[in-house]
């Protein structure tokens, strides 16, 4: 295919890649592409550097490939740069294009929509926040994975960020929906009660957003396994008979586990203490995610600035 030409700009951030991967030691530049650019240049110009380059357009990645380049097939759907980058971070990690300690430069569009502008110096800690998709894979259920793709990065954004900088804890439970609900009570007014079922897609940020708000009430998340949130503030009624819970974790993990364990269904618990999420199916944690905190620090690069060795 046509590939675009590496312009001025492109060239001038790439070689301040270069100079900030000498500098700090990085292990790596790791590029975020909207546009089919000569990877086989930007390779050749990086020299002894290690490229990875991630990208969602299938004509991209096969431009990557044509050049001979390391890859990151990114399915996600189009959300926030540093989200996808993550996601890309972690893949890469995966592949073993990168290792948990490493640090790297990333490139990617930061303020225009498709050229990449922005340079961003990452630390990748010994613990990440979010899972990959293969290893949602790895569950054995029904719900389809970018169902429950979505689900568990809600999660984990409310176990990291919380709400109004307050700790926030929740459950959501995903799948066999008409039996789980003949297994709650309410608890609460639902929020989401009187809207069409379009308007109560995950996939939809606004609802997302809603979720992560409504999140800071009482009671559980019902989610289908096509996505539509179901109801919310529920409390769950399933027994705990021949469930068996780690010591320390409260009454929302046993509610999680027990709803798995009758329903089928997946159950996924914020922790309200630690921001843990853990995923339970037929009563037990077959996941669990520790909170990002301190895990992938970010850092937009100042060349004023020295390193402080985070």
């Amino acid at each position: 295919m046509k590939r675009v030409d590496l312009a001025e700009p492109f060239l001038s951030l790439l070689n301040s890649a270069k100079e900030i991967v000498r500098g700090l030691g990085a292990n790596a530049v790791v590029i975020l592409a909207d546009l089919p650019y000569s990877f086989k240049e930007i390779k050749t110009r990086l020299e002894d550097i290690r490229l990875v380059v991630a990208a969602d357009d299938p004509a991209i990645q096969g431009a990557a490939r044509e050049d001979g380049v390391d890859l990151v097939p990114l399915t996600e759907e189009p959300e926030a740069r540093r989200l996808q980058l993550s996601q890309a971070l972690l893949e890469a990690i995966a592949d073993d294009l990168l290792m948990p300690g490493d640090k790297v430069v990333a490139m990617y569009p930061g303020v225009e929509l498709r050229e990449i502008d922005t340079l961003t110096v990452i630390n990748l800690g010994e613990h990440l926040e979010r899972l990959t998709s293969r290893d949602l894979q790895k569950i054995e259920t029904t719900v389809p994975l970018e169902t429950l793709r979505l689900v568990v990065n809600v999660a984990v954004e409310i176990g990291r960020d919380g709400r109004e900088g307050k700790r926030v804890g929740t459950l959501f439970v995903v799948g066999n929906h008409r039996k789980v609900l003949q297994m709650s009570h309410e608890q609460v007014h639902d929020p989401f009660r009187g809207y069409s079922n379009r308007e109560r897609q995950i996939r939809d940020p606004r609802v997302r957003e809603s979720i992560k708000e409504i999140a800071q009430l009482d009671g559980a998340f019902i989610i289908a396994a096509d996505g539509t949130v179901m109801s919310a503030g529920r409390n769950l009624d399933a027994p705990a008979t021949g469930i068996t819970v780690s010591r320390g974790l409260g009454s929302r993990h046993w509610a999680a586990a027990a709803i798995s364990k009758c329903t089928n269904a997946i159950a996924v618990a914020v922790s309200e203490s630690t921001g843990t999420v853990r995923i339970f199916q037929d009563g037990k944690v077959v996941l669990r995610i520790e909170p990002m905190g301190r895990a992938m620090k970010w850092r937009d690069f100042d060349p004023v600035a020295e390193d402080d060795g985070d």
